[in-house]
């Protein structure tokens, strides 16, 4: 298979997902090792971009996605009524805000952050899809361990955790005491 050949196949690949495809999985498919798909992949991304196209390819973590410009968000709105996720409490905030920081955690973690009891708020993050249960710690009881999700990196704009705003600095410097993870949700937001 040549390199449009290659090409083209990723881009019905990532089209007839829908969702994002594992790097691995469209490397076994195309019959080609990682290092290089993900080379492919990153030129298709430099294409998109530069032919001013209406779609692109997005990165969520190891993952890859295609999806549409948000430049052109007032003509696909036109088409269709878009899905809107109501706004998330503060508290509901706060727990997404503990997870993402400290991932994995349990809900006694969380709980012991807050000082409350967190359960209907974890269950809501989990209906929204934006937290996990990961696992379960290998403790007396074990409980659930949870992460954030795809759909979190998706609704927050971020290809990893990594891209999210230090800790440290958040925590400790002045000006950055009063932003959370709300306020970098409503910036995204805004962009749209």
């Amino acid at each position: 298979m040549d390199l449009y050949e290659t090409k083209a196949v990723i881009e019905g690949l990532l089209f007839a997902a829908g969702d994002s495809v594992e790097i691995d999985r469209i490397a076994d498919i195309i019959e080609m090792d990682k290092k290089t798909t993900k080379e492919i992949i990153s030129k298709m991304m430099d294409d998109y971009n530069i032919e001013k196209r209406g779609i692109k390819i997005i990165q969520l973590g190891s993952s890859y996605q295609m999806c549409t410009k948000p430049e052109y968000f007032d003509y696909i709105q036109r088409l269709a009524e878009p899905k809107r996720m109501q706004n998330l409490s503060n508290a509901a905030m706060e727990v997404l805000s503990i997870i993402a920081y400290r991932q994995p955690v349990t809900r006694a973690m969380i709980e012991s952050i807050r000082g409350v009891s967190c359960d209907a708020i974890i269950n809501r993050l989990i209906e929204r899809n934006l937290i996990e249960e990961t696992g379960r710690l290998d403790v007396p009881g074990r409980p659930m361990i949870f992460g954030t999700t795809e759909e979190f990196l998706r609704s927050f704009g971020v290809a990893d955790l990594t891209e999210l705003p230090d800790y440290d600095k958040i925590a400790t410097e002045p000006q950055y005491k009063q932003q959370t993870m709300e306020g970098i949700l409503n910036n995204e937001e805004e962009a749209e």
